[in-house]
């Protein structure tokens, strides 16, 4: 199995809340916000925490094939409903099911959305960086960091467009994560141009860099259409429109709703049955995406 590409930081309190508290790499007792080299840092007493995505992966799979969850690798190239069953085509095989969960993230393959729609962008180049020091709280992590002082006369003037800023997990006294995000525009400001505007705020900082030990890149569908509802395919993540449209936060909102969703499938099928009578072989499945789209998008949570 892939790993999963890029760093997560949550709110230790929601993680912990769903069972999660085991799963984190590292932790910050409080986050801080930097508006400007004019105003002093807004700390945040809430601890932080990085996700440690190796440990979450392996025992939400666990938790899975402990529950008798099969897996099988193959590519979908579509979906097709009847009254009691979908038919999922996966490679050269056809796969049945009475329910049928999209997890493609933004790729949406299968759920249906209202409309097209042309999405802004949350865009953030980030690297694990070995250095000779930094400035930085070993206890506290950087959140928001919109200073611009260090820039050149270049890209400071993008930068009044187009605004960027530093967040930061310090890891030790020589080891950071860092991460320069473009919160969200339409079209996204380019992974090089982010890469410069961090080299350049570092180098403003007095920061050495020893060595790039880890390098990701990241980009975000932000705001948007709500998904189709009701529909037969289901959808959980960035198929369901979870992304929280001010920070594109989307991990801990996910995992919540997981619950939700199976609880939603569980109830829906009861129902089902029962509406179809004793000694019934089918069952309605559209009642049962009908319910469990309505857990996952209540009436008065839509806009």
């Amino acid at each position: 199995a892939q790993r999963w590409p890029n760093n997560y930081g949550v709110w230790v309190d929601e993680f912990e809340a769903m069972g999660h508290g085991d799963c984190f790499m590292r932790t910050w007792k409080t986050a801080q916000v930097v508006i400007d080299a004019k105003t002093k840092p807004i700390r945040l007493f809430r601890e932080y925490a990085q996700v440690d995505r190796d440990f979450l992966k392996r025992k939400l799979l666990n938790r899975a094939s402990d529950h008798g969850a099969e897996f099988k690798q193959g590519k979908v190239a579509g979906v097709e409903h009847e009254f009691g069953v979908s038919r999922v085509q996966v490679g050269e095989e056809d796969v049945y099911a009475t329910q049928v969960l999209d997890a493609t993230g933004h790729l949406r393959k299968l759920v249906e959305f209202e409309r097209e729609f042309t999405p802004g962008y949350q865009a953030a180049y980030g690297a694990t960086l070995e250095v000779d020091s930094h400035p930085f709280e070993l206890d506290s992590m950087m959140f928001m960091d919109w200073r611009d002082e260090h820039l050149d006369d270049r890209l400071r003037s993008s930068n009044e467009k187009l605004p960027t800023f530093l967040y930061v997990m310090p890891y030790g006294r020589n080891q950071i994560f860092v991460e320069e995000t473009s919160l969200v525009a339409r079209p996204f400001v380019p992974f090089d141009e982010l890469k410069e505007r961090l080299q350049q705020r570092l180098a403003g900082m007095g920061i050495v860099v020893k060595a790039i030990e880890e390098e990701e890149y990241c980009l975000i569908p932000m705001g948007g259409v709500l998904p189709k509802l009701p529909q037969r395919v289901l959808g959980i993540g960035g198929t369901a429109g979870m992304v929280h449209p001010a920070t594109g936060y989307m991990v801990s909102k996910s995992l919540a709703q997981a619950p939700v969703l199976v609880d939603a499938i569980m109830k829906g099928t009861e129902e089902a049955k029962r509406s179809a009578g004793e000694g019934s072989t089918s069952f309605d499945a559209s009642l049962v995406s009908d319910r469990v789209w309505e857990s996952m998008w209540p009436e008065e949570d839509r806009r």
